[in-house]
């Protein structure tokens, strides 16, 4: 980052110290899209190492989580450096973002991230298995200083000045049990967990089949996401919520945001947005120095 570091105070509900793991913790599972089963491993990390993936099955070659190495966002949030993938990392990133937690190495021996159960729940277990602690340096904030949007055909995405991380988000799809959802979420006072971490990807049984005979979504089945048919959902457990498609959405928007590397100040409205979208829009506020100021609690 360019812009220069200013002191400010920041609301009572905004915590002082940058904090990371208290120990490492492991888990394993199957990619959705490639289906090869991965082991990984997320560790304790330093002041203002924000996330950084290892891929130990190549000589521990690392790729921090900055929106800069997104390469593609083809139904999931793809990184890229000097060759090296790392795929599906929303999720994961989501749940760390979610909790709080600011740094945090993330060592996997393979391309892609588990799906495990298709939303945050288990990766917030795994997290609050590990346990927090607090660092020593002052927890920084990417803070939006003026509105800035994009529109690519009927997706919208702005991000607007406030003191606290804000989402409004709206979906739409032409489904009985979709249809128009929009929910506001501010995440404070450790919500995420009870409102947004266990709402599961979704996808339509006929792009399913496509994505297989592309050999993608290999890993995919009726335990990792729900899974809809033109009427209803092949899934025999109920929906979490109501509006489980909404809140996924705004699971998979938290975790793009982590890609800006710190956590953000700002409000995101988002509508029928993507991962390409929320790239695109972080991308631009970073280009745009008068935009955005790094502020730091005191």
């Amino acid at each position: 980052f360019c812009n220069s570091l200013s002191q400010t105070n920041l609301k009572t509900n905004q915590r002082m110290k940058q904090t990371t793991l208290a120990t490492s913790v492991e888990l394993k599972g199957k990619g959705l899209h490639t289906g090869v089963e991965t082991n990984i491993r997320l560790s304790p990390a330093p002041d203002n190492t924000s996330y950084v993936f290892i891929r130990t099955d190549l000589d521990d070659y690392e790729i921090p989580a900055l929106v800069e190495f997104v390469s593609h966002c083809s139904y999931a949030t793809t990184l890229m450096r000097g060759g090296v993938v790392i795929s599906t990392c929303e999720h994961l990133l989501s749940a760390l973002y979610g909790l709080g937690i600011d740094n945090c190495f993330i060592e996997i021996d393979n391309i892609e991230i588990p799906i495990l159960d298709g939303s945050a729940e288990d990766w917030i277990v795994a997290i609050n298995k590990a346990g927090r602690k607090e660092l020593t340096e002052p927890r920084r904030y990417l803070r939006v200083r003026k509105t800035i949007e994009l529109s690519e055909g009927n997706r919208h995405i702005s991000l607007s000045p406030s003191d606290r991380f804000e989402i409004s988000c709206t979906i739409d799809f032409p489904h009985p049990m979709i249809g128009r959802q929009s929910l506001d979420f501010a995440l404070e006072n450790g919500n995420y967990q009870g409102h947004i971490a266990s709402a599961r990807t979704f996808g339509f049984l006929k792009e399913i089949e496509i994505l297989q005979k592309a050999n993608l979504a290999l890993g995919g089945s009726l335990d990792n996401a729900i899974v809809l048919t033109e009427d209803g959902m092949l899934n025999e457990n109920p929906l979490r919520w109501a509006d489980e498609f909404v809140r996924h959405k705004i699971l998979d928007i938290i975790g793009d945001a982590a890609l800006l590397g710190l956590p953000l100040l700002g409000r995101i409205k988002a509508e029928r947005s993507g991962h390409a979208v929320h790239a695109a829009i972080f991308s631009k506020l970073l280009r745009s120095e008068d935009a955005w100021e790094i502020i730091e609690t005191n």
